[in-house]
Formats: structure tokens, C-alpha cells, sequence
């Protein structure tokens, strides 16, 4: 599950994974276990081109492991062309959560969690639409509606991963 930040990542990709019957991992979680600090920690600490190379290592790791289940991929992971081509090549089915840029920022305004790469709302919006163009290159897009449940959402993106495992050799 790709998408910006504040779309609904890590919940649908948890709710998936049950239907599915499936493990789920949050990279953001596993990295934060592994590194013992926040995305947003090493961001702040270390500089963004550090936390993308340990993004891309802990992808690399989890893949080449044999992953098999559904995978939250924070929103700048998607960005990283390295972190597609590992993508491509395990054959994952990439699903671009869509959520309007007001839902967004409302889950970060109102949100506890701290993202660097998103400090004001101006920021926040010409990131998002930078980012659109990439986040294009999913798989497929999945658009999240007003009003909708969240179960629906997950049993709309649980058909679209379903129709491309019909379609795939």
C-alpha cells in the first residue's frame, strides 16, 4: 500500500491483511524497531538521504526474506525509484491509496506523530503534489471516498488486488 502521508496506509493495510489472511508490516514500525528511533528522529538527525538509504535497506531485507503478506510503505517510499524496482522484482502488487490532500493534512494537523517532511501546510501540499505523478505508477489507485467506512475501502482495494492477481502469469 503506497500513498501520501495521512491517506490511511497503515489501517487499511492492517485490515487488509486480515482479510486476506496475511501478515502486515508497517515499514516505518520496522524500521523504527530495528533503528530504535522514529522515521522522523532520523530524518531530523541524520538528514533524509540517510533515513531513504535505511527505507531502501530494510525493503531490501524484508524482500529478499520472502515477505509475503501486505506491506505499509511510508509516503516517501514509493518516491525512491530503488524502492520500486525492489517492488517490481518480488512482483508485489502495488496499490496507490488516493486520498484528497485536505484528508491528508487534517490526519497530520491533527495527528501525534511528527513529520519533518510536512512542518507546514504549504509544505505539505507541494509535496503532495509532487508526488502524485509517482504514486501514478502503482499498480492501481484506489480512491478514497467521503463518508466511506473503512471496511469498505479495504474491500475495494482487497477486489483491485484481487482482479491483478487474476491478470497476472
Amino acid at each position: 500500500i503506497v500513498g501520501f502521508m495521512g491517506c490511511g496506509k497503515t489501517a487499511v493495510a492492517q485490515l487488509l491483511a486480515a482479510l486476506l489472511n496475511r501478515k502486515v508490516i508497517d515499514l516505518d514500525e520496522l524500521i523504527t524497531r530495528q533503528q530504535e528511533r522514529t522515521p522522523a528522529e532520523i530524518i531530523n538527525e541524520d538528514g533524509e538521504a540517510a533515513f531513504r538509504s535505511t527505507e531502501t535497506a530494510a525493503l531490501r531485507e524484508l524482500l529478499d526474506g520472502g515477505f509475503d503478506g501486505v506491506l505499509s510503505i511510508g509516503g516517501g517510499g514509493w518516491i525512491e525509484s530503488a524502492n520500486r524496482q525492489l517492488l517490481g522484482e518480488s512482483k508485489a502488487i502495488t496499490v496507490w491509496l488516493d486520498a484528497p490532500f485536505d484528508v491528508c493534512w487534517e490526519r497530520i494537523e491533527s495527528g501525534q506523530e511528527i513529520r519533518p517532511m510536512a512542518p507546514t501546510r504549504d509544505k505539505a501540499k507541494a509535496l503532495f503534489e509532487g508526488r502524485q505523478p509517482v504514486y501514478q505508477t502503482a499498480m492501481t489507485r484506489v480512491a478514497t471516498r467521503s463518508g466511506e467506512s473503512l471496511e469498505s475501502l479495504v474491500s475495494r482495494v482487497a477486489a483491485a488486488v484481487r482482479a491483478i492477481q487474476y491478470r497476472l502469469p
